[in-house]
């Protein structure tokens, strides 16, 4: 038992310092540093806010166009962020797999709880700009903090499972394929697009692509956190009658993404030592 122990708490020690690791590098040699966690998405939301909210800022079904556009990318850059980083992690670490025995599903879930904590800087940066919408200087309230919005500890563990199934195999698949980097940029930029970021669904005015947005896992994550900001909760079960985000969605597709992403990395880890 004390084995088992002392090998988790390694695991562990060693997870906090590849997540530590890899918050200061990416912001390496930044004047402003860990700033920039905050300052990244409120820029983004000042552009998208800018360019789009002409068109489809009518369309949100009661949320103000800025934390529309903000809530949605901060819940969707927690697996983007997580699932870019990991393509590269076993390869960018042979070295030390090599030389070590350190178990190599390590290295892309670490790099998912790193942007659990860029979500968390990115979180404040959504509350910010909540209080700042609510002052009555500005002819607000246009936002109102409603309770629900400390039910996001439900969405999170499904998206971060969800985030880990496709990084392990990412991770695994780039060791024999180094193409995946060039094809899943295009599958990332396709996959925003379909996932309502800065659009609603309503205002695209199509039954069909609402009945398809159902099997968008992103799309449940995403509405869902939006659900909750609107003082809201998702539906526990899935509906396939209307577009509206599902408790019972967000943690089948995790479950399958996790048990696929798993099994997947299993079965390449002999051959993956042997690649590197």
């Amino acid at each position: 038992m004390s084995k088992k122990t002392g090998s988790l708490s390694q695991r562990m020690y060693l997870l906090r310092l590849l997540v530590k690791r890899n918050i200061k590098n990416q912001y390496y040699r930044s004047f402003i540093g860990v700033v920039w966690t905050v300052l990244n998405p409120l820029l983004n939301m000042i552009v998208m806010a800018f360019v789009f909210s002409a068109l489809f800022g009518r369309h949100t079904d009661g949320l103000d166009y800025p934390i529309y556009i903000l809530s949605g990318n901060i819940i969707f850059g927690i697996m983007r962020g997580s699932t870019s980083s990991s393509l590269g992690c076993l390869v960018g670490q042979a070295d030390m797999l090599q030389k070590t025995r350190v178990p190599i599903e390590i290295f892309p879930t670490a790099n998912v709880f790193s942007a659990l904590v860029t979500f968390g800087f990115s979180f404040i940066a959504l509350l910010l700009v909540a209080g700042f919408r609510a002052l009555p200087i500005l002819g607000g309230p246009h936002f109102i903090f409603p309770w629900q919005i400390v039910l996001v500890i439900i969405i999170l563990p499904a998206v971060t499972i969800f985030s880990l199934g496709i990084s392990y195999f990412l991770s695994a698949l780039f060791v024999f394929f180094r193409d995946i980097k060039h094809i899943y940029s295009v599958i990332l930029t396709l996959w925003t697009y379909l996932t309502p970021l800065f659009y609603s669904v309503d205002a695209l005015n199509s039954e069909l692509v609402s009945k398809a947005m159902v099997f968008n896992p992103m799309y449940h994550y995403v509405e869902g956190f939006r659900e909750l900001l609107r003082g809201d909760i998702p539906n526990i079960m899935l509906s396939f009658s209307t577009t509206q985000p599902s408790i019972l969605a967000m943690y089948g597709f995790a479950a399958i993404s996790l048990v696929i992403g798993w099994l997947f990395l299993e079965a390449m880890k002999n051959k993956i030592a042997a690649n590197l």
